[in-house]
């Protein structure tokens, strides 16, 4: 390997998703042979990892087996901001082909570069992504993810595109010609938001539209957390399938991992990205199988490589084999981040417990709003739910009966009682992208 380039062996580009069904031995030793290969680069060009890995002591040549990767420090997605914009490259960039960047709502937003071997591997994973779960050539896919510098429009777009299958690029937004396009183009796949495609679905049903008899058959969500109630309450109403992925633009983007037609779990392109699980608090490595945090290393990019990246979502290493064959390692499905708690009362809380809560009751809708306030000096928390429109044309006291049912199921699973507020279908705010479940209204003056 040269300064900024990894020979063809190291890449290993074999044909279709065969990385995913490499013996055990042989994919150890390749992740071994790049694990080395991305320390000596971070060390050698990127200042950061050079002056944390001599503060414990450490050089490239102390990484040899790994296990060893747990010697390394670990980064944050802070460390993207302080190095804001380019102080993380490993590449110059003369080599560098493509710049993404988040948008910039908190902080400084953060960059991420490509070389064209990076972009190659990015086309590769979401290639695999999409034969994961049967599609292939002869596919017509709508991507819904957003294009420009958020990764998820053009990452899913090349990949599919070198997959063979035929791509519609309309990014997000424009509802109405959503639907229309998956009507008269026979879209067979969709790639969006869950929360996005929750409500193409219901502005479907408003316009008289019955997703279910279209030949939509798929679909790849990701980029927020969903439960697997979610799941199933899409794949009911859409009549599809419906696809886990994960990614994240720190790492690459969308292709870090996805889900087979088993439905059994995120598979993780372990060839390509590391991943471990910590004690979110302590930072101590957990054997496979317990759940804590998801840390990643990259172990083939070129422009922009990271070290043990702390996702901040929790989940856990899968230990059982695969329903597919598959011998890249699976995590749990990811609903829930370690900094999307918020603590009520005292008590830890996420989302995803509540969402849990709600899609266990009939006749609700995959809508909701959890309102966080405080009144003379105590925590309130006030969930609003969607519910069908029956229940505002039947007895009050159904209405109220269905209320108390809910709040039951919430304060089962959370532990704290919630106050319920029933309303109308269409009621609560939709998303074009990632949707904000809670609005957190603690720190507003009190009236």
């Amino acid at each position: 390997m040269n300064q900024h380039h990894w020979n063809d062996s190291e890449c290993l580009f074999l044909p279709a998703s065969a990385p995913d069904y490499l013996p055990l031995p042989q994919l150890r030793s390749l992740q071994l042979q790049r694990l080395r290969a991305t320390v000596k680069r971070c060390y050698e060009h990127v200042a950061l990892f050079r002056s944390r890995m001599e503060a414990k002591g450490l050089t490239p040549a102390d990484i040899r087996t790994l296990d060893d990767i747990r010697l390394l420090p670990f980064t944050e997605k802070s460390d993207l901001r302080d190095t804001y914009p380019f102080g993380l490259f490993a590449s110059p960039m003369s080599d560098i082909v493509r710049l993404h960047a988040s948008s910039g709502t908190t902080g400084k937003p953060i960059v991420v570069a490509y070389t064209q071997n990076d972009i190659d591997v990015w086309k590769n994973v979401i290639q695999r992504t999409f034969a994961c779960a049967g599609v292939g050539r002869g596919d017509i896919i709508q991507n819904a993810y957003g294009y420009g510098l958020f990764t998820g429009g053009l990452g899913v777009h090349y990949g599919a595109e070198a997959l063979g299958a035929t791509v519609i690029p309309v990014s997000g937004g424009n509802t109405d010609r959503q639907i229309m396009l998956m009507r008269d183009f026979g879209i067979t796949v969709i790639c969006c938001t869950p929360s996005y495609f929750l409500h193409i679905i219901d502005h479907a049903e408003k316009i008289g539209v019955d997703i279910r008899k279209l030949p939509l058959r798929a679909g790849f969500f990701g980029a927020e957390p969903w439960t697997e109630e979610m799941r199933k309450r899409i794949e009911e109403l859409a009549g599809i399938k419906a696809y886990d992925i994960y990614g994240l633009s720190e790492i690459i983007g969308p292709g870090v991992g996805a889900e087979s037609q088993a439905q059994d779990g995120l598979h993780i392109f372990e060839d390509h990205f590391f991943p471990e699980i910590v004690d979110p608090k302590t930072g101590e490595s957990l054997p496979d199988g317990e759940e804590g945090e998801l840390v990643l290393s990259t172990l083939s990019k070129e422009a922009m490589p990271i070290l043990r990246y702390r996702t901040h979502d929790i989940t856990s290493i899968l230990t059982t084999p695969s329903g597919c064959g598959r011998t890249i390692r699976r995590i749990r499905r990811i609903n829930r981040r370690s900094d999307d708690m918020f603590i009520i009362r005292g008590v830890n809380v996420f989302p995803s417990q509540i969402e849990t809560a709600i899609l266990q009751i009939e006749d609700t809708l995959p809508h909701y709003l959890i309102i966080l306030t405080r009144q003379n000096n105590l925590d309130q928390i006030t969930i609003q739910v969607e519910v069908t429109e029956k229940y505002f044309s039947d007895k009050v006291s159904e209405l109220q009966s269905l209320r108390q049912r809910l709040a039951h199921a919430v304060e089962q699973i959370i532990g704290i009682r919630a106050e319920l507020q029933l309303v109308e279908p269409r009621t609560l705010a939709r998303s074009e992208g990632k949707i904000a479940r809670v609005s957190d209204r603690r720190n507003q003056p009190q009236n």
